[in-house]
């Protein structure tokens, strides 16, 4: 990350300065013309959408949002339009996780945004963002990895910190490593009412966090011959660290149900100590309008492995235009909007990271005199150098719906975690067998 904020030099300035006056055809004229769009849903995006009524006024154009819908939902609708052949829509929310399963539906923008608009972006997320050389999204400011944030009034209790070290022979301060995170999880527990930690249990959400532990137990899910290889030792050590807080009752039991929303909702209600999460809920945790716990959440590096590895499962959001969009130029100009520079600073107030070169330049600047703000900032910056994207391959959601099932059956108790491993990585070598793979 410090490399992408050094990259903030004059020349990238002046780069800058010279995509905004390229850039003045932007919005454009589009009386007459409407948009249908596929939305990612949730609370922390709504703020954004209401930038596009001042779309629509500068355009003439109209947008008709079809769904909003969380990532996972939103791609169970994507595939059906495919497979009913009624995929007419032109703009949708994107991932960097999802968009590999869809070569052919989103357009190159490269041939509807000016080249320096483009140059506007962090180059890595622009890289993430392009598939087989098309541009296929524009990120907006959701660059993701997870962070630590807990309680900070449970680590400052004198008879908690003394009871701590008693029980575990170490002192108590907000955990470095995932053995700290298991030690306290179980000892702040006071179930049914307070909760250790909690974590998604389901879809992706729950591939994907095994998948970063994997990582930081020294795995790998796919090795160089492009295998499934998450079935070893380290995978069941990863494994093992869902399956023994359930076990403990350390996580709530609906923990298996769990997507972002639900961890979101219930870490600003004061009953988990401790929370891996995103850095969109900065904002919504720290607000007393939203949250019980606004005042008292520190934000931390995410924990190590017992490789030292971190963990640090990462993607980006965007919104890409689809080839089937009847006037694309009107819907990249959408995109645009939704990702320009009064957008992202928009966004970034609450929380996410920019991926706009000089947004980072100004969130930093922005958070001087805001402790809260700068510890944010510090602690993302820091996640983000252990940061590593999902394996590149368009079947990994494929992969992750086959696999998800099997470390929900370890977690719940129904298989060993080792039988649910080799389970799931059998699916997942049949799924990468049928595609042509292996």
């Amino acid at each position: 990350m410090k490399k992408l904020l050094a990259s903030v030099s004059a020349g990238a300035i002046a780069l800058l300065s010279t995509s905004f006056a390229i850039g003045a055809e932007l919005p454009g004229k589009f009386a007459g013309v409407t948009i249908d769009a596929k939305l990612i849903g949730g609370q922390q995006y709504e703020p954004l959408y209401e930038r596009i009524g001042e779309w629509e006024k500068l355009t003439g154009a109209k947008v008709n949002i079809l769904s909003k819908k969380n990532h996972f939902e939103l791609d169970k609708e994507i595939k059906s339009d495919i497979a009913s052949g009624s995929l007419k829509w032109c703009v949708g929310s994107n991932h960097s996780s999802f968009a590999p399963q869809y070569p052919d539906i989103y357009t190159d923008l490269t041939k509807l945004i000016p080249a320096e608009e483009i140059a506007a972006f962090v180059p890595a997320n622009i890289k993430a963002s392009t598939l087989d050389g098309k541009l296929v999204m524009l990120p907006r400011a959701q660059f993701d990895v997870s962070a630590l944030y807990y309680q900070k009034s449970i680590y400052a209790d004198e008879a908690n910190k003394t009871a701590f070290k008693a029980k575990y022979g170490y002192e108590l301060t907000p955990p470095d490593t995932w053995q700290q995170v298991t030690d306290q999880a179980i000892f702040f527990t006071k179930a049914p009412d307070f909760y250790g930690t909690q974590f998604a249990g389901k879809e992706e959400a729950i591939n994907g966090r095994f998948y970063e532990m994997l990582v930081a137990e020294g795995g790998e899910y796919i090795d160089k011959d492009g295998k499934p290889a998450f079935n070893s030792a380290a995978g069941v050590k990863a494994l093992d660290w869902f399956v023994n807080l359930y076990k403990a009752k350390a996580v709530p039991a609906g923990t298996t149900n769990y997507l972002w929303d639900d961890l979101g909702q219930g870490f600003a209600s004061g009953s988990i100590a401790i929370n891996l999460d995103w850095p969109g809920w900065a904002s919504f945790f720290n607000d007393p309008k939203s949250s019980k716990v606004a005042g008292n959440v520190g934000v931390k590096v995410q924990p190590a492995g017992s490789s030292g590895k971190r963990t640090g499962w990462s993607g980006s959001h965007g919104f890409s235009v689809t080839n089937a969009c009847a006037n694309k130029e009107a819907a990249a100009s959408l995109v645009w909007w939704l990702t320009n520079e009064d957008s992202q600073k928009l966004e970034a107030k609450a929380g996410p990271l920019p991926t706009r070169t000089a947004v980072w330049a100004w969130d930093i600047e922005q958070a001087k005199g805001d402790a809260y703000k700068t510890e944010v900032l510090a602690a993302f910056q820091e996640a983000a150098k252990n940061a590593f994207p999902v394996p590149p391959l368009a079947e990994w959601i494929e992969i992750s719906n086959a696999v998800y099932p099997e470390l929900q059956a370890a977690i719940l108790g129904d298989k060993t975690s080792k039988e649910a491993l080799d389970t799931a990585a059998q699916k997942a070598t049949d799924i990468l067998k049928d595609a042509g793979k292996l």
